[in-house]
């Protein structure tokens, strides 16, 4: 299969673009509220409480936050120092691919699965705009490759650390964690018919670890809201949050009447897995088809080199979160570890049978992704938002240069397979995380004044908003929450500033006030591009403007 050599140097190349992402803006919205979340914990030492603004906050669990807080204890309050727990959380995932990759098949479809995770487009992205799914994905992966392999071979040890991982991603985002967790456990159960291995000493000792592991989480829950049932939360007083994370969460999820519904599409997730798997997404479901074929043509008997874990676990966990009325593009993110192994064996299957007219096919659909990964590429640098550096353009040239080498060298069509989607994912990723994020954060308001609050020195605690309209992003490089202000208060203040967007500039312009300093910024919702903003011909009629005045 693919050489040491090549393995490493690949494997090199893709945590140089994640580390490429790591000094990235933070994205509004949940990445910059995250952080300002973790970061009041730091700054008034309260780890026990959860907000989002002025609100108390009790949609998700503790452990993402907590893990955040813990890097700016260590590194100081960086948006960089944010992303580290994500990415080594997503290192982890990418190792347990390999774990689970190895006891379920071999070696080398456990090397394969680790690559074809990492680079994946939405792994990757998850290490860029952080949110508690990477640190989920970590977790939940690991406890299935150690509880996985307790059932293969009653090791003590795995089905400690398993618990210990069910317990981490529990902490991290919910009920959601043990569904992840326990299809694919259940399926592998099922499938080799080693259900004894539940009746066993280890797995009470398992329970008691993984209550222990999660008591931290219970105990924080207990503090903001169980003893204080007079709180009104979400409109309603006596919300117990152990009751909460223990039973209302998911389906307040699954019925849209906690967050709201913004997706009856049942078919969501299978669309936007055809973006997120990137550059694999053909060959995964050519995997996912094979391997249903298979099944049913053996009518589910157990057979060697066949294993259940991975596709029952992606088919119940896709039926169970397309029911969910409030849907986003990052929850498959839990499904890609499966979905990695299973196209690896599926890759090494071939490779081993020879079938030639499947690798053809799948060789043209990698050229086919990586010439639309090129087309994509040159439009960011030469159109959307253009190279100003000769040198920029030259290392984009050498870059496409090594990789038509490689497209064009003459070696066994599995090889080329495997090192043009690795390519395609490279590409694609360092031009994201060194040119095209940096531009379009420049149409952040709230990042961008940030630099020019603190260019201009103006003191962060003299800021003030008009609306409770979220400013996660100024927040965040403020190191200091916007505070919220009506327009009647600020009619006896004096020598302050305004944060205020053309609407309410207009208002106080209307009511009288005058100012002697204003900084003006483009906005724009950058996770929500659209045709007309990426066309600079037309960027401007989308353009908003983020204003900062100062009322003597």
């Amino acid at each position: 299969m693919i050489s040491n050599i090549r393995y490493w140097f690949l494997l090199f190349l893709v945590i140089l673009v994640y580390i490429a992402g790591m000094f990235v803006t933070l994205f509004e919205n949940d990445s910059a509220q995250f952080a300002v979340m973790a970061m009041r914990m730091v700054q008034e030492n309260d780890f026990l409480s959860l907000f989002k603004g002025p609100q108390e906050y009790l949609d998700k669990p503790h452990m993402h936050y907590w893990l955040a807080a813990i890097s700016f204890k260590i590194f100081g309050i960086h948006d960089w120092a944010y992303r580290i727990p994500g990415l080594l959380a997503t290192v982890l995932g990418g190792y347990s691919c390999y774990g689970l990759g190895k006891l379920l098949y071999n070696t080398d479809t456990g090397k394969l699965a680790a690559l074809i995770f990492l680079t994946a487009q939405t792994i990757v992205l998850s290490v860029i705009d952080v949110r508690t799914d990477a640190v989920l994905t970590g977790f939940t992966i690991f406890a299935i490759w150690q509880l996985a392999s307790y059932i293969q071979k009653g090791n003590t040890l795995a089905i400690i650390l398993g618990a210990f991982g069910a317990g981490m991603a529990f902490s991290t985002k919910g009920q959601i964690a043990l569904v992840v967790i326990g299809f694919p456990i259940l399926c592998h159960l099922a499938y080799t018919r080693k259900w004894k291995s539940l009746l066993n000493w280890r797995v009470l000792v398992a329970l008691l670890l993984f209550t222990i592991t999660i008591a931290p989480m219970l105990y924080a829950y207990y503090h903001q809201f169980d003893l204080h049932p007079e709180k009104v939360i979400r409109g309603r007083s006596g919300r117990s949050g152990i009751f909460f994370i223990f039973w209302e969460q998911s389906f307040e999820r699954m019925s849209g009447t906690g967050m709201g519904k913004n997706s009856s599409d049942y078919f969501f997730f299978f669309h936007t897995f055809l973006w997120v798997f990137l550059p694999w997404t053909i060959i995964g479901i050519t995997a996912l088809g094979s391997r249903i074929k298979t099944f049913f043509k053996n009518r589910f008997n157990q057979e060697s080199e066949q294993e259940f874990l991975t596709l029952g676990g992606i088919v119940l966990i896709f039926i169970t979160i397309s029911f969910a009325q409030f849907k986003l593009p990052h929850y498959l993110n839990i499904t890609i570890p499966l979905f990695a192994i299973l196209t690896a064996s599926y890759l090494a299957r071939l490779f081993k049978s020879e079938q030639h007219k499947t690798i053809k096919f799948l060789l043209g659909a990698q050229y086919f992704i990586l010439s639309l990964v090129f087309i994509i590429t040159v439009l960011i640098c030469y159109f959307v938002f253009k190279f100003e550096s000769i040198y920029a353009s030259f290392l984009l040239g050498l870059a496409i240069v090594i990789i038509v080498y490689y497209s064009l060298k003459r070696e066994v069509y599995y090889l080329r397979i495997i090192t043009l989607s690795i390519c395609s994912s490279l590409l694609l990723n360092i031009v994201l995380n060194t040119h095209f994020y940096p531009s379009l954060l420049k149409y952040q308001g709230g990042s961008t004044m940030a630099q020019t609050v603190k260019k201009n020195k103006v003191p962060v605690d003299n800021i003030y908003k008009l609306s409770t309209h979220h400013t996660w992003a100024l927040d965040f490089y403020n190191q200091e929450p916007v505070k919220i202000v009506s327009f009647d208060e600020i009619k006896n203040k004096s020598e302050f500033w305004i944060y205020a967007n053309d609407m309410q500039l207009r208002e106080l312009q209307n009511m009288g006030f005058d100012w002697d300093h204003q900084y003006t910024e483009d906005q724009f919702r950058i996770t929500r591009l659209q045709k007309k903003f990426l066309d600079p011909t037309t960027r401007n009629k989308v353009l908003h403007k983020m204003h900062l005045i100062h009322i003597n």
